[in-house]
């Protein structure tokens, strides 16, 4: 994964570049497979006593996820955005899953709406409810009279 940090109007610590790219790495273990995550741009800006961090992620199979949080220091600031980034990774699986999982109910559902699905179920079990048992008319019946 690439990390590209800017600052500005502030001079960054090596040891924050390297705590923003390990808070990074670890919103890897979110996704399918660590390469999804192929690249994050984060800016910091310094403006009196606020440090703020603004994080955008490109995600395969997702897109794009935005985050900016402010805070006294930049270490806290990037802390807060990457926990706003896990809760959009967490929602954005939640419902691509949603979405697989009802899939096959609302097909049901929708069938059952039609009444298709009780017909297939009927024919099934081997018979149809509507059906009777006997013939209704006599002309299909086997009589011995001669």
């Amino acid at each position: 994964m690439n990390v590209h940090t800017t600052a500005r109007h502030c001079e960054l610590d090596p040891e924050v570049r390297t705590h923003t790219q390990q808070r990074l790495e670890r919103l890897t273990h979110y996704l399918r497979h660590p390469d999804d995550l192929m690249e994050a741009h984060v800016v910091f800006a310094a403006e009196k006593y606020r440090h703020s961090a603004e994080v955008t992620l490109k995600i395969r199979h997702l897109g794009e996820v935005f985050s900016r949080e402010e805070a006294g220091d930049p270490r806290a600031a990037i802390d807060l955005a990457a926990e706003r980034l896990e809760h959009q990774i967490l929602r954005a699986k939640e419902r691509r899953v949603e979405r697989r999982h009802a899939g096959g109910l609302r097909a049901l559902n929708g069938a059952e709406a039609n009444g298709e699905a009780d017909a297939d179920a009927d024919a099934d079990a081997g018979g149809s409810a509507e059906a009777p048992d006997e013939p209704s008319d006599g002309a299909d019946r086997f009589t011995d009279e001669e």
